[in-house]
Protein backbone atom coordinates (compact mmCIF):
# COMPACT_ATOMS: atom_id res chain seq x y z
CA UNK A 1 0.00 0.00 0.00
CA UNK A 2 1.46 3.50 -0.60
CA UNK A 3 3.28 5.44 2.21
CA UNK A 4 0.74 8.32 1.76
CA UNK A 5 -2.22 6.50 2.06
CA UNK A 6 -1.21 4.85 5.28
CA UNK A 7 -0.91 8.23 6.96
CA UNK A 8 -4.42 9.15 5.15
CA UNK A 9 -6.85 6.32 6.25
CA UNK A 10 -9.61 7.87 5.40
CA UNK A 11 -9.12 8.18 2.38
CA UNK A 12 -9.17 4.48 1.67
CA UNK A 13 -12.21 2.41 1.60
CA UNK A 14 -12.59 -1.52 1.59
CA UNK A 15 -14.58 -4.02 0.10
CA UNK A 16 -14.71 -7.69 1.42
CA UNK A 17 -15.92 -10.85 -0.09
CA UNK A 18 -16.62 -13.45 2.87
CA UNK A 19 -16.72 -16.23 2.57
CA UNK A 20 -15.76 -17.04 -1.10
CA UNK A 21 -17.80 -20.13 -2.46
CA UNK A 22 -17.15 -22.73 -4.16
CA UNK A 23 -13.81 -23.14 -3.69
CA UNK A 24 -12.98 -26.18 -0.96
CA UNK A 25 -12.36 -24.38 2.15
CA UNK A 26 -13.03 -20.91 3.31
CA UNK A 27 -11.31 -17.87 3.13
CA UNK A 28 -12.18 -14.29 2.32
CA UNK A 29 -11.04 -11.07 -0.17
CA UNK A 30 -10.46 -7.59 0.52
CA UNK A 31 -9.63 -4.74 -1.71
CA UNK A 32 -8.79 -1.62 -0.29
CA UNK A 33 -9.63 1.24 -2.59
CA UNK A 34 -8.44 5.35 -2.79
CA UNK A 35 -10.93 8.11 -3.90
CA UNK A 36 -10.71 7.35 -7.77
CA UNK A 37 -11.25 3.68 -7.09
CA UNK A 38 -7.69 2.40 -7.99
CA UNK A 39 -7.22 -0.84 -6.08
CA UNK A 40 -4.04 0.37 -3.75
CA UNK A 41 -4.36 -3.19 -1.97
CA UNK A 42 -5.94 -6.84 -2.68
CA UNK A 43 -5.86 -9.73 -0.38
CA UNK A 44 -6.65 -13.36 -0.08
CA UNK A 45 -7.34 -14.16 3.26
CA UNK A 46 -7.21 -17.63 4.94
CA UNK A 47 -8.76 -17.98 7.89
CA UNK A 48 -8.67 -21.15 9.26
CA UNK A 49 -6.30 -23.03 10.69
CA UNK A 50 -5.17 -26.44 10.38
CA UNK A 51 -2.03 -26.95 12.74
CA UNK A 52 -1.06 -30.71 10.72
CA UNK A 53 2.65 -29.69 10.84
CA UNK A 54 2.68 -29.53 14.73
CA UNK A 55 0.18 -32.34 15.74
CA UNK A 56 1.98 -35.07 13.29
CA UNK A 57 4.69 -34.26 16.01
CA UNK A 58 4.94 -37.46 18.13
CA UNK A 59 3.26 -40.16 16.13
CA UNK A 60 4.62 -42.93 14.45
CA UNK A 61 5.70 -42.87 11.09
CA UNK A 62 3.38 -45.61 9.46
CA UNK A 63 0.70 -43.42 10.56
CA UNK A 64 1.81 -40.72 8.69
CA UNK A 65 0.38 -42.07 5.30
CA UNK A 66 -3.27 -42.08 6.71
CA UNK A 67 -3.52 -38.82 8.90
CA UNK A 68 -2.35 -36.32 6.49
CA UNK A 69 -5.02 -37.57 4.11
CA UNK A 70 -7.57 -35.95 6.45
CA UNK A 71 -5.53 -32.33 4.67
CA UNK A 72 -8.36 -32.40 1.72
CA UNK A 73 -11.16 -34.44 1.39
CA UNK A 74 -11.11 -33.95 -2.56
CA UNK A 75 -7.03 -34.77 -3.27
CA UNK A 76 -6.43 -37.57 0.00
CA UNK A 77 -4.47 -39.72 -2.38
CA UNK A 78 -1.68 -36.57 -3.06
CA UNK A 79 -1.08 -36.28 0.57
CA UNK A 80 -1.12 -40.30 1.07
CA UNK A 81 1.57 -40.71 -1.66
CA UNK A 82 3.67 -37.72 -0.77
CA UNK A 83 3.81 -39.11 2.39
CA UNK A 84 4.58 -42.56 1.81
CA UNK A 85 7.59 -41.40 -0.72
CA UNK A 86 9.49 -39.02 2.28
CA UNK A 87 9.04 -42.00 4.55
CA UNK A 88 10.52 -44.37 1.68
CA UNK A 89 13.47 -41.86 1.77
CA UNK A 90 13.42 -41.31 5.46
CA UNK A 91 13.93 -45.27 5.82
CA UNK A 92 16.50 -45.46 3.47
CA UNK A 93 13.94 -47.69 0.90
CA UNK A 94 15.07 -47.30 -2.51
CA UNK A 95 13.49 -48.63 -5.34
CA UNK A 96 10.14 -50.07 -4.79
CA UNK A 97 9.08 -53.18 -6.32
CA UNK A 98 7.83 -52.83 -9.94
CA UNK A 99 4.20 -54.12 -8.69
CA UNK A 100 4.13 -51.16 -6.34
CA UNK A 101 5.36 -48.71 -8.06
CA UNK A 102 2.52 -49.70 -11.09
CA UNK A 103 0.13 -49.52 -8.12
CA UNK A 104 0.83 -45.69 -6.68
CA UNK A 105 0.79 -44.40 -9.71
CA UNK A 106 -1.87 -45.80 -11.04
CA UNK A 107 -3.30 -44.81 -7.43
CA UNK A 108 -2.19 -41.54 -8.19
CA UNK A 109 -3.28 -40.54 -11.72
CA UNK A 110 -6.80 -41.90 -11.19
CA UNK A 111 -6.66 -39.00 -8.15
CA UNK A 112 -5.04 -36.17 -10.95
CA UNK A 113 -8.47 -37.87 -13.58
CA UNK A 114 -11.39 -37.62 -10.92
CA UNK A 115 -10.05 -34.40 -9.23
CA UNK A 116 -9.67 -32.51 -12.77
CA UNK A 117 -13.20 -33.71 -13.69
CA UNK A 118 -14.32 -32.72 -10.67
CA UNK A 119 -13.29 -29.06 -11.05
CA UNK A 120 -13.94 -28.47 -14.39
CA UNK A 121 -17.58 -30.06 -14.62
CA UNK A 122 -18.68 -29.29 -11.25
CA UNK A 123 -17.11 -25.45 -10.20
CA UNK A 124 -15.73 -24.15 -13.91
CA UNK A 125 -18.12 -24.95 -16.29
CA UNK A 126 -21.17 -23.00 -14.80
CA UNK A 127 -18.80 -19.66 -15.02
CA UNK A 128 -17.38 -20.50 -18.37
CA UNK A 129 -20.87 -21.88 -20.03
CA UNK A 130 -23.28 -19.43 -18.92
CA UNK A 131 -21.36 -16.47 -17.99
CA UNK A 132 -19.97 -14.24 -15.40
CA UNK A 133 -23.31 -12.10 -15.02
CA UNK A 134 -25.74 -14.87 -15.13
CA UNK A 135 -28.06 -15.47 -12.50
CA UNK A 136 -26.45 -17.08 -9.58
CA UNK A 137 -29.00 -19.71 -9.41
CA UNK A 138 -28.08 -21.20 -12.96
CA UNK A 139 -23.95 -21.30 -12.19
CA UNK A 140 -24.33 -24.71 -10.68
CA UNK A 141 -23.86 -28.14 -11.42
CA UNK A 142 -27.30 -28.77 -11.28
CA UNK A 143 -28.46 -25.93 -13.63
CA UNK A 144 -25.81 -27.16 -15.84
CA UNK A 145 -27.08 -30.55 -15.55
CA UNK A 146 -30.78 -29.01 -17.24
CA UNK A 147 -28.90 -27.24 -19.94
CA UNK A 148 -26.21 -29.14 -20.93
CA UNK A 149 -27.26 -32.87 -20.12
CA UNK A 150 -24.70 -34.53 -21.84
CA UNK A 151 -21.58 -32.12 -20.47
CA UNK A 152 -22.83 -32.43 -16.80
CA UNK A 153 -22.74 -36.48 -17.62
CA UNK A 154 -19.69 -36.64 -18.90
CA UNK A 155 -18.25 -34.95 -15.71
CA UNK A 156 -20.31 -37.01 -13.61
CA UNK A 157 -18.81 -40.20 -15.53
CA UNK A 158 -15.15 -39.38 -15.59
CA UNK A 159 -15.07 -38.46 -11.58
CA UNK A 160 -16.93 -41.89 -11.05
CA UNK A 161 -14.10 -43.74 -13.17
CA UNK A 162 -11.57 -41.74 -11.08
CA UNK A 163 -13.14 -42.74 -8.17
CA UNK A 164 -13.10 -46.21 -8.88
CA UNK A 165 -9.33 -46.47 -9.77
CA UNK A 166 -8.76 -45.12 -6.28
CA UNK A 167 -11.00 -47.73 -4.57
CA UNK A 168 -9.30 -50.68 -6.38
CA UNK A 169 -6.01 -49.22 -5.48
CA UNK A 170 -5.99 -47.85 -1.88
CA UNK A 171 -9.25 -50.04 -1.01
CA UNK A 172 -11.77 -46.69 -0.86
CA UNK A 173 -12.72 -43.92 -2.75
CA UNK A 174 -11.79 -41.26 -0.33
CA UNK A 175 -8.99 -41.85 2.78
CA UNK A 176 -7.96 -45.09 1.64
CA UNK A 177 -4.63 -47.01 2.86
CA UNK A 178 -3.42 -48.34 0.15
CA UNK A 179 0.69 -47.13 0.36
CA UNK A 180 2.43 -47.79 3.07
CA UNK A 181 5.99 -46.71 3.66
CA UNK A 182 8.17 -49.08 1.56
CA UNK A 183 5.26 -49.89 -1.20
CA UNK A 184 1.48 -50.84 -1.14
CA UNK A 185 -0.47 -53.21 0.55
CA UNK A 186 -2.89 -54.44 -2.19
CA UNK A 187 -3.02 -54.30 -5.83
CA UNK A 188 -6.52 -55.06 -8.18
CA UNK A 189 -7.61 -58.42 -9.20
CA UNK A 190 -7.73 -59.34 -12.99
CA UNK A 191 -10.98 -58.99 -12.58
CA UNK A 192 -10.78 -55.50 -11.02
CA UNK A 193 -8.15 -54.56 -14.21
CA UNK A 194 -9.88 -55.86 -16.96
CA UNK A 195 -13.43 -54.09 -15.39
CA UNK A 196 -11.26 -50.53 -15.75
CA UNK A 197 -10.28 -51.56 -18.85
CA UNK A 198 -13.02 -52.05 -20.64
CA UNK A 199 -14.13 -48.49 -19.80
CA UNK A 200 -10.61 -47.02 -20.87
CA UNK A 201 -12.18 -46.02 -24.73
CA UNK A 202 -15.04 -44.36 -23.75
CA UNK A 203 -13.26 -42.23 -21.11
CA UNK A 204 -10.24 -41.52 -23.78
CA UNK A 205 -13.37 -40.25 -25.72
CA UNK A 206 -14.67 -38.46 -23.42
CA UNK A 207 -11.67 -36.43 -22.01
CA UNK A 208 -10.62 -35.71 -25.61
CA UNK A 209 -14.53 -34.16 -25.59
CA UNK A 210 -13.64 -31.87 -22.71
CA UNK A 211 -10.46 -30.77 -24.29
CA UNK A 212 -12.62 -30.13 -27.01
CA UNK A 213 -14.92 -28.27 -25.21
CA UNK A 214 -12.96 -25.82 -23.51
CA UNK A 215 -11.12 -25.14 -27.14
CA UNK A 216 -14.43 -24.04 -28.36
CA UNK A 217 -15.02 -21.75 -24.99
CA UNK A 218 -11.57 -19.86 -25.40
CA UNK A 219 -12.06 -20.16 -29.12
CA UNK A 220 -15.60 -18.30 -28.57
CA UNK A 221 -13.50 -15.21 -26.80
CA UNK A 222 -9.78 -15.29 -26.92
CA UNK A 223 -9.43 -12.23 -25.23
CA UNK A 224 -11.23 -12.90 -22.35
CA UNK A 225 -9.26 -16.08 -21.91
CA UNK A 226 -5.93 -14.75 -21.96
CA UNK A 227 -6.52 -11.29 -20.31
CA UNK A 228 -9.08 -12.08 -17.57
CA UNK A 229 -7.06 -12.17 -13.92
CA UNK A 230 -3.96 -11.98 -16.18
CA UNK A 231 -0.33 -12.75 -13.59
CA UNK A 232 2.79 -12.89 -15.36
CA UNK A 233 4.73 -14.82 -13.22
CA UNK A 234 7.78 -17.98 -13.58
CA UNK A 235 6.61 -21.40 -13.28
CA UNK A 236 7.75 -24.49 -11.15
CA UNK A 237 6.81 -27.91 -11.38
CA UNK A 238 8.64 -31.60 -11.39
CA UNK A 239 9.58 -32.45 -15.02
CA UNK A 240 10.88 -35.94 -16.85
CA UNK A 241 14.66 -36.31 -16.96
CA UNK A 242 14.22 -35.69 -20.61
CA UNK A 243 12.08 -32.64 -19.76
CA UNK A 244 8.49 -34.08 -20.52
CA UNK A 245 5.58 -33.82 -17.94
CA UNK A 246 5.94 -35.98 -15.22
CA UNK A 247 3.55 -35.96 -12.19
CA UNK A 248 4.57 -38.67 -10.06
CA UNK A 249 8.17 -38.01 -9.79
CA UNK A 250 11.04 -36.08 -11.86
CA UNK A 251 13.37 -33.13 -10.75
CA UNK A 252 12.75 -29.88 -9.86
CA UNK A 253 12.26 -27.07 -13.16
CA UNK A 254 11.68 -23.29 -12.72
CA UNK A 255 10.66 -21.18 -16.25
CA UNK A 256 10.72 -17.32 -15.88
CA UNK A 257 7.44 -15.26 -16.97
CA UNK A 258 9.57 -14.89 -20.19
CA UNK A 259 9.86 -19.28 -20.82
CA UNK A 260 13.83 -19.11 -19.82
CA UNK A 261 14.53 -21.79 -17.45
CA UNK A 262 15.74 -20.33 -14.18
CA UNK A 263 16.77 -23.68 -13.08
CA UNK A 264 16.68 -27.24 -14.02
CA UNK A 265 17.07 -31.10 -12.75
CA UNK A 266 17.00 -29.92 -9.38
CA UNK A 267 16.57 -32.83 -6.69
CA UNK A 268 13.11 -32.29 -4.74
CA UNK A 269 14.71 -33.65 -1.75
CA UNK A 270 17.07 -29.92 -2.11
CA UNK A 271 13.60 -28.05 -2.34
CA UNK A 272 14.69 -25.59 1.29
CA UNK A 273 17.97 -24.29 -0.79
CA UNK A 274 15.09 -22.61 -3.13
CA UNK A 275 12.63 -21.65 -1.53
CA UNK A 276 11.95 -20.01 1.62
CA UNK A 277 8.29 -18.73 3.72
CA UNK A 278 7.26 -15.23 4.03
CA UNK A 279 4.61 -14.94 6.67
CA UNK A 280 1.73 -12.04 7.02
CA UNK A 281 -0.06 -11.40 10.14
CA UNK A 282 -3.78 -11.25 8.41
CA UNK A 283 -3.51 -14.93 6.85
CA UNK A 284 -2.79 -18.19 8.00
CA UNK A 285 -1.12 -19.44 4.67
CA UNK A 286 2.56 -18.79 3.76
CA UNK A 287 3.60 -17.44 0.87
CA UNK A 288 6.95 -19.09 -0.77
CA UNK A 289 9.40 -17.71 -2.92
CA UNK A 290 12.47 -18.54 -4.30
CA UNK A 291 15.51 -17.59 -2.57
CA UNK A 292 17.16 -16.72 -5.23
CA UNK A 293 15.04 -13.77 -6.39
CA UNK A 294 13.72 -12.09 -3.01
CA UNK A 295 10.23 -11.91 -1.38
CA UNK A 296 8.95 -9.77 -3.62
CA UNK A 297 10.13 -11.04 -6.91
CA UNK A 298 10.37 -14.80 -6.02
CA UNK A 299 7.02 -15.84 -6.33
CA UNK A 300 5.40 -18.08 -9.01
CA UNK A 301 3.05 -20.48 -9.89
CA UNK A 302 2.38 -24.18 -9.81
CA UNK A 303 -0.46 -26.18 -10.98
CA UNK A 304 -1.42 -27.66 -14.70
CA UNK A 305 -1.13 -24.13 -16.41
CA UNK A 306 2.58 -24.08 -14.94
CA UNK A 307 3.39 -28.01 -15.67
CA UNK A 308 2.06 -28.22 -18.77
CA UNK A 309 4.38 -24.93 -20.85
CA UNK A 310 7.34 -25.98 -18.14
CA UNK A 311 7.06 -29.19 -19.87
CA UNK A 312 9.16 -30.10 -23.15
CA UNK A 313 6.78 -32.46 -24.45
CA UNK A 314 3.59 -34.87 -23.21
CA UNK A 315 4.75 -38.80 -23.24
CA UNK A 316 1.50 -39.81 -24.48
CA UNK A 317 0.16 -38.98 -27.65
CA UNK A 318 -3.26 -37.72 -27.65
CA UNK A 319 -2.41 -35.09 -25.04
CA UNK A 320 0.41 -34.24 -26.76
CA UNK A 321 -1.02 -32.91 -29.86
CA UNK A 322 -3.62 -30.81 -27.62
CA UNK A 323 -0.49 -29.34 -25.79
CA UNK A 324 1.37 -29.07 -29.32
CA UNK A 325 -2.08 -26.78 -30.23
CA UNK A 326 -2.17 -25.17 -26.88
CA UNK A 327 1.51 -23.44 -26.97
CA UNK A 328 1.44 -22.68 -30.39
CA UNK A 329 2.60 -19.40 -31.17
CA UNK A 330 5.69 -19.69 -28.56
CA UNK A 331 3.67 -17.34 -26.15
CA UNK A 332 3.34 -18.04 -22.78
CA UNK A 333 -0.30 -17.96 -21.62
CA UNK A 334 -1.07 -16.20 -18.32
CA UNK A 335 -4.52 -15.07 -17.89
CA UNK A 336 -6.77 -17.57 -15.13
CA UNK A 337 -8.73 -18.99 -17.49
CA UNK A 338 -6.08 -20.59 -19.61
CA UNK A 339 -5.59 -23.11 -16.68
CA UNK A 340 -8.77 -24.78 -17.33
CA UNK A 341 -7.33 -25.82 -20.97
CA UNK A 342 -4.51 -26.87 -19.85
CA UNK A 343 -6.24 -28.92 -16.94
CA UNK A 344 -8.37 -30.75 -19.40
CA UNK A 345 -4.74 -31.53 -21.16
CA UNK A 346 -3.73 -33.12 -18.32
CA UNK A 347 -6.76 -35.38 -17.50
CA UNK A 348 -6.82 -36.35 -21.29
CA UNK A 349 -3.21 -37.45 -20.54
CA UNK A 350 -4.28 -39.15 -16.96
CA UNK A 351 -6.58 -41.17 -18.91
CA UNK A 352 -3.77 -42.61 -21.45
CA UNK A 353 -1.64 -43.37 -18.61
CA UNK A 354 -4.20 -45.50 -16.74
CA UNK A 355 -4.58 -47.20 -20.28
CA UNK A 356 -0.31 -47.51 -20.13
CA UNK A 357 -0.96 -49.43 -16.27
CA UNK A 358 -3.90 -51.34 -16.97
CA UNK A 359 -1.84 -52.95 -19.38
CA UNK A 360 1.16 -54.54 -17.80
CA UNK A 361 0.64 -57.68 -16.24
CA UNK A 362 2.94 -56.79 -13.17
CA UNK A 363 0.17 -54.40 -11.97
CA UNK A 364 -2.17 -57.74 -10.57
CA UNK A 365 0.46 -59.47 -8.99
CA UNK A 366 4.19 -59.42 -7.67
CA UNK A 367 6.06 -57.74 -4.52
CA UNK A 368 4.45 -55.06 -2.99
CA UNK A 369 6.77 -53.54 -0.58
CA UNK A 370 10.49 -53.72 -0.15
CA UNK A 371 12.46 -54.89 2.69
CA UNK A 372 13.55 -52.39 5.63
CA UNK A 373 17.27 -50.75 5.22
CA UNK A 374 19.59 -51.76 7.43
CA UNK A 375 20.22 -48.59 8.03
CA UNK A 376 18.11 -45.39 7.67
CA UNK A 377 18.82 -41.92 6.96
CA UNK A 378 15.64 -40.72 9.61
CA UNK A 379 15.18 -37.89 7.00
CA UNK A 380 12.98 -37.82 3.79
CA UNK A 381 11.48 -35.47 1.31
CA UNK A 382 8.01 -36.56 -0.74
CA UNK A 383 7.21 -34.67 -3.42
CA UNK A 384 4.58 -35.46 -6.02
CA UNK A 385 2.57 -33.17 -8.46
CA UNK A 386 -1.03 -33.23 -7.07
CA UNK A 387 -3.81 -32.13 -9.28
CA UNK A 388 -3.22 -28.29 -8.09
CA UNK A 389 0.54 -28.03 -8.63
CA UNK A 390 4.08 -29.33 -6.37
CA UNK A 391 2.92 -31.15 -2.94
CA UNK A 392 5.95 -31.06 -0.50
CA UNK A 393 6.45 -33.25 2.41
CA UNK A 394 9.59 -33.46 4.42
CA UNK A 395 9.52 -35.82 7.83
CA UNK A 396 12.45 -36.10 10.48
CA UNK A 397 11.75 -39.64 12.44
CA UNK A 398 13.68 -40.71 15.49
CA UNK A 399 14.93 -43.92 16.33
CA UNK A 400 11.98 -44.53 18.29
CA UNK A 401 9.83 -44.46 15.01
CA UNK A 402 8.24 -41.57 16.20
CA UNK A 403 8.19 -38.38 13.89
CA UNK A 404 10.12 -35.69 15.23
CA UNK A 405 9.55 -32.88 13.05
CA UNK A 406 7.02 -31.92 9.82
CA UNK A 407 7.15 -29.84 6.90
CA UNK A 408 4.59 -28.89 4.02
CA UNK A 409 3.90 -27.00 1.30
CA UNK A 410 0.92 -27.58 -0.04
CA UNK A 411 -0.07 -26.76 -3.74
CA UNK A 412 -2.24 -24.00 -2.99
CA UNK A 413 0.27 -22.40 -0.91
CA UNK A 414 2.84 -22.00 -3.84
CA UNK A 415 0.26 -20.31 -5.62
CA UNK A 416 -0.45 -17.76 -2.57
CA UNK A 417 0.84 -14.48 -4.11
CA UNK A 418 -0.28 -15.40 -7.64
CA UNK A 419 -4.00 -15.85 -5.95
CA UNK A 420 -3.50 -12.19 -4.66
CA UNK A 421 -2.27 -10.75 -7.79
CA UNK A 422 -4.82 -12.42 -10.35
CA UNK A 423 -7.47 -10.93 -7.43
CA UNK A 424 -5.72 -7.19 -8.19
CA UNK A 425 -5.92 -7.74 -11.68
CA UNK A 426 -9.59 -8.44 -12.10
CA UNK A 427 -10.59 -5.80 -9.43
CA UNK A 428 -8.68 -3.32 -11.40
CA UNK A 429 -10.30 -4.10 -14.97
CA UNK A 430 -13.62 -4.77 -13.28
CA UNK A 431 -14.07 -1.94 -10.56
CA UNK A 432 -14.65 1.00 -12.05
CA UNK A 433 -16.95 3.23 -9.53
CA UNK A 434 -20.02 0.92 -10.36
CA UNK A 435 -22.37 0.28 -7.40
CA UNK A 436 -21.22 -3.22 -6.00
CA UNK A 437 -23.24 -5.74 -8.01
CA UNK A 438 -23.16 -9.56 -7.62
CA UNK A 439 -21.36 -10.12 -11.17
CA UNK A 440 -18.30 -7.88 -9.66
CA UNK A 441 -18.48 -10.53 -7.07
CA UNK A 442 -18.55 -13.24 -8.69
CA UNK A 443 -15.29 -12.31 -11.38
CA UNK A 444 -13.21 -12.18 -8.42
CA UNK A 445 -14.33 -15.29 -6.97
CA UNK A 446 -13.70 -16.82 -10.64
CA UNK A 447 -10.19 -15.66 -10.97
CA UNK A 448 -9.43 -17.47 -7.16
CA UNK A 449 -11.16 -20.53 -8.51
CA UNK A 450 -9.07 -20.89 -11.90
CA UNK A 451 -6.29 -21.68 -9.43
CA UNK A 452 -8.80 -24.38 -7.95
CA UNK A 453 -7.14 -23.47 -4.26
CA UNK A 454 -7.76 -26.06 -1.70
CA UNK A 455 -8.34 -23.81 1.32
CA UNK A 456 -9.20 -27.00 3.41
CA UNK A 457 -11.10 -29.74 2.82
CA UNK A 458 -14.46 -29.44 1.97
CA UNK A 459 -15.70 -28.41 -1.80
CA UNK A 460 -19.13 -26.08 -2.10
CA UNK A 461 -20.00 -27.64 -5.79
CA UNK A 462 -23.92 -27.32 -4.99
CA UNK A 463 -26.11 -24.63 -4.70
CA UNK A 464 -24.95 -21.23 -4.26
CA UNK A 465 -23.52 -20.56 -1.10
CA UNK A 466 -24.38 -17.99 1.22
CA UNK A 467 -21.84 -14.99 0.41
CA UNK A 468 -21.62 -10.83 1.54
CA UNK A 469 -19.52 -8.18 0.10
CA UNK A 470 -19.47 -5.22 2.99
CA UNK A 471 -18.39 -1.54 1.39
CA UNK A 472 -16.83 0.37 4.26
CA UNK A 473 -14.86 3.07 5.21
CA UNK A 474 -11.81 3.39 6.96
CA UNK A 475 -13.15 3.88 10.18
CA UNK A 476 -15.12 0.65 10.40
CA UNK A 477 -18.89 2.19 9.70
CA UNK A 478 -20.18 0.26 6.70
CA UNK A 479 -21.46 2.45 4.07
CA UNK A 480 -22.95 -0.65 1.91
CA UNK A 481 -23.58 -3.99 2.06
CA UNK A 482 -24.64 -6.88 -0.64
CA UNK A 483 -25.89 -10.07 0.22
CA UNK A 484 -26.43 -13.05 -1.54
CA UNK A 485 -28.58 -15.88 0.30
CA UNK A 486 -28.29 -19.58 0.37
CA UNK A 487 -31.06 -20.06 -2.12
CA UNK A 488 -29.75 -17.65 -4.71
CA UNK A 489 -31.96 -14.36 -3.29
CA UNK A 490 -29.94 -11.04 -3.23
CA UNK A 491 -30.64 -8.50 -0.51
CA UNK A 492 -28.32 -4.80 -0.79
CA UNK A 493 -28.55 -2.63 2.42
CA UNK A 494 -27.43 0.33 3.31
CA UNK A 495 -24.81 1.46 6.29
CA UNK A 496 -27.44 2.05 9.08
CA UNK A 497 -29.21 -1.59 8.37
CA UNK A 498 -25.44 -3.37 9.15
CA UNK A 499 -23.15 -2.94 12.85
CA UNK A 500 -19.82 -1.74 12.30
CA UNK A 501 -18.73 -4.51 14.25
CA UNK A 502 -19.74 -6.62 11.70
CA UNK A 503 -16.88 -5.33 9.97
CA UNK A 504 -13.44 -7.10 10.61
CA UNK A 505 -10.56 -4.22 11.34
CA UNK A 506 -7.38 -4.94 9.39
CA UNK A 507 -4.53 -6.21 11.38
CA UNK A 508 -2.14 -4.09 13.57
CA UNK A 509 1.29 -3.10 11.54
CA UNK A 510 3.41 -4.46 14.20
CA UNK A 511 0.70 -7.65 14.57
CA UNK A 512 3.49 -10.76 15.13
CA UNK A 513 3.10 -12.76 11.85
CA UNK A 514 5.55 -15.93 13.58
CA UNK A 515 2.08 -16.82 15.29
CA UNK A 516 0.31 -17.55 12.52
CA UNK A 517 2.81 -20.52 10.96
Amino acid sequence: MDEGLQREPERLRRVAIDPLSRVEGHGKVTLLLDAANRVRQARLHIVEFRGFEAFIVGRPYWEVPVMVQRLCGICPVSHHLAASKALDAALGIGALPRTAQLVRRLMHYGQILQSHALHFYYLAAPDLLFGFDAEPARRNVLALAAAHPEVARRGVLLRRFGQEIIRVSAGKRVHGTGSVPGGVNRCPTPAERDALAAELPQVLDWCEEAVDLIERMRGADPLLHERFGRVETGMLSLVAPDGALELYDGRLRHRDAEGRIGFDGVDPARYLELIDEAVKPWSYMKFPYLRAFGEDAGWYRVGPLARVQNCERIATPRAEARRRAFVAGGMLHHGALATHHARMIEMLHAAEVIGALLADEALVGGALTAPLAAARPGEGVGVIEAPRGTLIHHYRIGEDDLVRWCNLIVSTTHNNQAMHEAVRAVADEYFDGRALDEGLLNRIEVAIRAFDPCLSCATHALGAMPLEVVLAGADGRTRERLRRDGDGHIVRAGGRAAAAADVAAPAEPGADARSRR
